[in-house]
């Protein structure tokens, strides 16, 4: 039986550690991103790949709350677009995060409607027996279904229509439900409802008093750290050119 050198082991080692990294590094970069960013993040890729041919790159698309635990328990995500801050920040703390949070846009909410001419719609509106289900995300792990809850208490009719609330997974699956007819309206993001799949349809902005403000925020995660296209794309994301994209969706850009 013959055993390796000191220096041999140390030799295999560093090609074993060289190796995983290379691996690493030429897997596909992934992306956890809330579903209100879905067209928007899916233009930005566009744009991004325009000067970075040879990125290799998904992007799947969740429930804020939801793609947290699943990070935390060992998803492989690379970058985590947040729909609230204080998920990145969860993550951070701890220990799943390579990098510190970082504020990418701040989110509004519309009332939107297949049905119903929404452009003038009120939560007032929204006691009428002519609206009898209304579609928002679970806000028990949806930032944006949090944001509608907080509006509709701030509005004082919350209490109201609790018999008419319908809850989809994430902000997405509450505008499929307004979209099919399951529900005579929904509040969902405005970059969903200025999305080509929902434009056709009028909105009603809520007015940003009735609620906190929405602040969403993206980190590297632990994994990402060690993957080169993950910084690249952040940095990228600071750009004019992803923050042109983010305004035309409504969402509202650092200075």
């Amino acid at each position: 039986m013959s055993f390796l050198s000191k220096s041999g082991r140390l030799l295999v080692l560093l090609s074993v550690v060289s190796l995983a990294f290379s691996l690493q590094a030429s897997d596909p970069m992934r992306i956890a991103a809330a579903s209100s960013l879905r067209y928007a993040l899916d233009d930005i890729l566009t744009l991004y790949r325009e000067s970075h041919p040879n990125a290799d790159i998904e992007a799947i698309y969740g429930s804020s709350g939801k793609m947290t635990a699943q990070i935390m328990n060992g998803a492989p995500f690379d970058i985590f677009f947040s729909a609230d801050f204080a998920f990145p920040e969860l993550l951070k703390k701890e220990g799943y995060a390579a990098t510190d949070p970082v504020v990418y846009a701040t989110g509004r909410i519309v009332i939107w409607s297949s049905t119903i001419d929404a452009a003038n719609l009120t939560f007032e509106d929204m006691r009428s027996d002519s609206i009898r289900r209304i579609a928002i995300a679970q806000p028990a792990h949806a930032p944006y279904g949090l944001l509608a809850k907080e509006a509709m208490q701030t509005a004082g009719v919350w209490d109201d229509v609790q018999d008419k609330l319908v809850f989809g997974e994430n902000i997405a699956h509450a505008a499929q439900m307004a979209q099919s007819g399951a529900a005579e309206a929904a509040i969902i993001a405005l970059s969903l409802a200025r999305s080509p799949v929902l434009a056709m349809h009028k909105h009603s902005l809520i007015d940003k008093a009735l609620h906190n403000p929405l602040m969403q925020g993206y980190v590297i995660t632990r994994r990402g750290g060690n993957h080169p296209e993950a910084l690249t794309f952040a940095e990228f994301m600071t750009t004019d050119t992803a923050n042109t994209v983010l305004i035309q969706y409504g969402f509202i850009t650092p200075e």
